[in-house]
C-alpha cells in the first residue's frame, strides 16, 4: 500500500507523435505502478499504456469506463480501490483529463471526500493553442462546444465575440473533428471583420501541426488556395477568437513587463 494514495489524472498523447516527446518520463513511472484506471474508451487506454510501457501485464488492470453511455451513479463506486489505499489515475481519449471530459466528475467526487488529487504536467491543446495564437493569454475563456443549431450558434457566437470585445479576452472552443470545416466557414461568415480567427490544429504532431491566425477574409482567401478535401475536418482542432485590438494585447504585455520588474 502506498504512503499516500492518489487520483492521478494522466494527459495522453493528441497525435501519433512518439510519446517520449509529449508525454514526460515522471508520468510513465507513475503510471507504471497504477493498476486502476478511469478512462472514456478501454480499447484506446489499453493502447496507450501499452506504448508508455511495452511490459505492462494488462491482465492485471482494471479499467472503469466513464462515457456518455456510463450510469453516472455507479461513478462513486469506481473510487473504491483509491478509498482502501490503491492510487487510480483518470484518462481522456485525448489531451488532458477533466476538461471537456466526463473525467471531472470522479475528480469533484474525490475532493467532496477529501481524497488526494494530482494532475500530471502533458500536452493541453488549450494552453498551447493560446500560446500561439498571439491572443490575450492573461484573460481567456474556454466554452468547450458551441451549440449545434445554426440560430443558437450564432447567439452564442455574438455573446462571446462582444465579450472579447468589451473585456479583451481569449474566447476557445472546439467541436466534432468531422464539423471542423463547417465551424471555420461559420466564423468566417458571422464574425466582425477585424475579429481574429485562430484554428490549432493537429498539435504535437510533427508533421501535420498547422496553427494559424487571421481575420474572415483572410481565412476565407487562404481557404480558396487549398486543393479540394484538404481543410479542417476529421482533424483534432481548437479554435479561437479575439475581438481585442492588438494594441490591448500590448497593453498586457506592458503591464506584465512592469510586475516582472
Amino acid at each position: 500500500m502506498e504512503k499516500e494514495a492518489a487520483l492521478y489524472l494522466i494527459p495522453v498523447g493528441m497525435s501519433d507523435a512518439p510519446y517520449s516527446e509529449v508525454i514526460p518520463a515522471g508520468n510513465v513511472e507513475i503510471i507504471k505502478r497504477l493498476r486502476h484506471f478511469i478512462v472514456e474508451n478501454t480499447r484506446s487506454a489499453r493502447r496507450f499504456l501499452k506504448r508508455c510501457d511495452p511490459a505492462m501485464d494488462l491482465a492485471e488492470v482494471t479499467f472503469y469506463e466513464l462515457n456518455r453511455h456510463t450510469d453516472l451513479s455507479e461513478v462513486a463506486g469506481y473510487l473504491a480501490p483509491l478509498r482502501r489505499g490503491e492510487s487510480m489515475g483518470v484518462m481522456s481519449d485525448a489531451g488532458c483529463p477533466a476538461v471537456a471530459d466526463p473525467g471531472a466528475l470522479p475528480v469533484a467526487i474525490a475532493q467532496e471526500e477529501g481524497l488526494t488529487v494530482r494532475p500530471l504536467v502533458g500536452p493541453s491543446s488549450i494552453l498551447m493553442g493560446i500560446m500561439a495564437s498571439g491572443f490575450n493569454g492573461q484573460g481567456f475563456s474556454f466554452h468547450g462546444y458551441l451549440p449545434i443549431d445554426d440560430h443558437d450558434r450564432a447567439a452564442a457566437l455574438k455573446r462571446l465575440e462582444e465579450d472579447s470585445r468589451r473585456h479583451s479576452m481569449t474566447q476557445i472552443f472546439i467541436e466534432t473533428p468531422y464539423r471542423n470545416q463547417r465551424m471555420l466557414e461559420f466564423l468566417i461568415n458571422h464574425l466582425a471583420p477585424s475579429t481574429r480567427i485562430c484554428v490549432a490544429c493537429d498539435l504535437t504532431d510533427p508533421e501535420r501541426e498547422e496553427v494559424r491566425t487571421m481575420t474572415p477574409a483572410g481565412w476565407k482567401k487562404y481557404l480558396a488556395t487549398l486543393p479540394e478535401g484538404r481543410g479542417y475536418d476529421k482533424r483534432p482542432a481548437v479554435f479561437l477568437i479575439y475581438a481585442g485590438g492588438k494594441e490591448d494585447v500590448q497593453q498586457t504585455k506592458k503591464k506584465t513587463n512592469r510586475r516582472k520588474r
